[in-house]
């Protein structure tokens, strides 16, 4: 591959391996979501709480189950910007299935859990060797896209912190983890440790026009969208149920999605009219 081009992992033997694996991938977590939505007994000791986000997130894991198979599809033929779509993918379900395993209890799915999660890790680190630094982009989509990656990381940054710092000086665990009935939720680890400090680094190296930032957002952006969708289908359930706690979180994170998607798709525009005209000069 070229320098400057978006990551597309290399032809051939390594395409084929990273199309079955995400196959396979892809059959665990669509058997898991499907079990976990139209069966009780995945989430049976879970609070209701905490059951209508498993919900939400099988949900969106089915979303990103039609996107995995066909990104990859893609990728094996050589498109770069399924390969970003893939590994946005790919990211989102490392998120989703590290809470699955650490944070529903132990049950018949949870060998499902880790064998997703390895996975889904080994798949990711089989394709980075094979990612170059991305495309260049024009100034304003690139702004917009970093910026929106730096906001997403503080506001959410901010968002956990207003409920951890208060319970670390008084003493008193955060409303939101008595409703999910967790001694610790892994959401506010992942996040706080890797997600939101990465989100903003990546944002920080988007703006600067950075090839690393570049390879990177369309796939952060993506996770994000994924992410915010899995989330919006959480609060509709709890909605659905009679919570109507949950509106103001949902209208919050439809306008990061909104924010994300319109992002996302704004940069990838400009890569692609970037290389057209670096193709006709």
């Amino acid at each position: 591959m070229l320098h400057g081009e978006s990551p597309t992992p290399a032809p051939g033997r390594r395409a084929l391996t990273l199309l079955v694996a995400s196959v396979i991938i892809a059959v665990l977590v669509a058997i898991a979501s499907l079990l976990g939505l139209l069966t009780e007994w995945p989430y049976r000791l879970e609070t209701e709480n905490w059951r209508l986000q498993a919900k939400g997130q099988d949900i969106g894991n089915l979303a990103a189950v039609v996107v995995l198979v066909a990104s990859a599809v893609r990728m094996r033929a050589g498109s770069s910007r399924a390969a970003e779509l893939w590994l946005g993918t790919l990211l989102y379900l490392l998120y989703a299935y590290v809470v699955y395993a650490f944070a529903v209890h132990l049950g018949r799915l949870f060998l499902v859990y880790v064998a997703v999660l390895g996975l889904v890790f080994y798949t990711v680190l089989a394709a980075w060797p094979a990612l170059q630094p991305g495309r260049a982009a024009r100034g304003g989509a690139r702004a917009f896209a970093g910026w929106t990656l730096v906001g997403i990381g503080c506001l959410f940054a901010l968002l956990w912190l207003s409920e951890l710092i208060p319970a670390a000086v008084t003493g008193r665990v955060p409303a939101s983890l008595e409703l999910a009935g967790l001694v610790v939720n892994p959401v506010h680890v992942i996040d706080l440790a890797v997600v939101l400090p990465g989100m903003i680094a990546i944002g920080v190296l988007t703006l600067r026009g950075h090839g690393s930032g570049s390879m990177l957002t369309v796939p952060a952006l993506w996770f994000s969208v994924l992410m915010g969708s899995s989330i919006v289908a959480a609060m509709l359930l709890i909605l659905a149920s009679g919570d109507a706690s949950a509106l103001v979180a949902m209208v919050m994170v439809l306008v990061v999605v909104a924010l994300s998607l319109t992002a996302m798709l704004t940069f990838a525009r400009s890569q692609s009219r970037s290389a057209r005209e670096r193709a006709t000069t």
